[in-house]
């Protein structure tokens, strides 16, 4: 073995069975042996100070190319359009390795998607190859203290005068808070009753009006805010696409999205099963080792099998979306539901595994577990993503 391959191990084998599945080609391959690379020699992330941390991670993938998976290739992008399979293989790659790396990845595709899909050629150009190069980092706007699930309750007032739309209200749990230089923001414009009458606007920190309200602190440490607009000034040039499309624009970007969250979810699996089987094979008991136990064998069977049941329906969705270019939304709910869950079970036999080192401060399962947990309420709750399942079946059954 080079020195070269030695500092740069490759992929670890259940993941490239993973990408040896039909649903991927080539290039989706190179890529994530790239990026597996470029993560391993990244240095270790400080988690103390969130912020820098965010703002760092950002810089270096973008300077790795990486964030160029974000947004389309007319506006710096690395694929003609956003590539479902790729967002995923990159976030549950980054998830293995550092849960505020994903979440770094993940925001600026999100913040920005809106824009992907809605903005016009004026908005790409001035905001896309910034982000892609990580010079800018962009945020999502979406979620109300009386507005998470049910959207159709948003309460954000924007008010058309003359130009300019006059933006009043709050925003709450919104990732990049208080950091990010792009926002996309939804608010209520009134064309009709609940979701039908939101629209989506580009707002900058810079704008009077504007206000951090509040940090939020979480249990996996991530820079979120609570946001409030006064009379905020918007240019009506920076509304996106028609008035009151917003909903409509906000849906389809998280279900580009929502499918990455669950390969988010697969990157943290698949690394506490790596740990629990280093740890079943070196810790002795009893005479012999852990992994010698079938307790412990048919425990590490079972997150196996829930890890690979919920990656093929994630690269299903994915698929779906990329390949036949069909709405996924059912298929992507169904991975979303499924990896959050099956990887809060996994992680959780990956604690129970090491016993008190499973618990302490600093131990990779002990990270996983609080860095999982989220991932089953944002971008729809597992509840929520049960009920689109639900109604989208009963829609379409016949």
């Amino acid at each position: 073995m080079t020195h070269a391959a030695a500092a740069h191990p490759a992929l670890p084998a259940a993941l490239q069975a993973h990408l040896d599945l039909p649903m991927y080609d080539e290039g989706h391959r190179a890529l994530a042996q790239s990026l597996w690379q470029w993560a391993q020699a990244l240095p270790p992330v400080n988690h103390d100070d969130t912020d820098h941390a965010c703002q760092q991670l950002v810089r270096q993938l973008g300077e790795a190319g990486f964030l160029r998976y974000c947004v389309p290739a007319a506006y710096g992008g690395a694929l003609p359009e956003l590539d479902s399979r790729a967002l995923c293989l990159i976030r549950e790659i980054l998830g293995w390795h550092d849960g505020l790396a994903d979440f770094a990845f993940a925001m600026q595709g999100l913040g920005t998607g809106a824009i992907s899909l809605a903005g016009t050629h004026a908005h790409k150009q001035a905001i896309l190859p910034r982000v892609a190069r990580g010079e800018w980092i962009s945020a999502f706007a979406l979620t109300e203290p009386l507005a998470g699930s049910d959207v159709g309750a948003m309460q954000c007032e924007a008010r058309l005068e003359g130009d300019h739309y006059v933006i009043t209200g709050e925003k709450t749990w919104i990732s990049n808070g208080g950091i990010a230089d792009v926002y996309c923001l939804f608010a209520r414009t009134g064309e009709a009753p609940g979701a039908r009458g939101i629209s989506a606007f580009i707002i900058t920190p810079d704008m009077p009006g504007f206000e951090v309200a509040e940090r939020l602190e979480v249990m996996a440490p991530h820079p979120l805010a609570r946001l409030r607009f006064n009379g905020m000034r918007v240019p009506l040039s920076q509304r996106l696409g028609a008035p009151g499309e917003g909903f409509k624009i906000a849906m389809r970007t998280l279900d580009i999205f929502r499918a990455s969250v669950a390969a988010a979810a697969l990157g943290f699996a698949r690394r506490a099963l790596h740990e629990s089987v280093l740890h079943a094979r070196a810790r002795s008991m009893f005479g012999q080792h852990l992994a010698d136990f079938q307790l412990t064998q048919a425990r590490l069977g079972e997150m196996a099998t829930d890890l690979e049941a919920a990656a093929l329906l994630t690269v299903r969705a994915a698929w779906q979306r990329d390949v036949l270019q069909r709405p996924a939304t059912r298929e992507a709910a169904m991975a979303k539901m499924t990896a959050t869950e099956h990887a809060q079970r996994i992680i959780d036999a990956a604690v129970q595994l090491q016993g008190g080192q499973g618990v302490r401060r600093g131990n990779i399962v002990e990270s996983l577990y609080r860095e999982i947990r989220a991932l089953r309420i944002y971008e729809g709750a597992t509840e929520v993503q049960k009920l689109i399942i639900g109604r989208d079946l009963l829609k379409s059954h016949d």
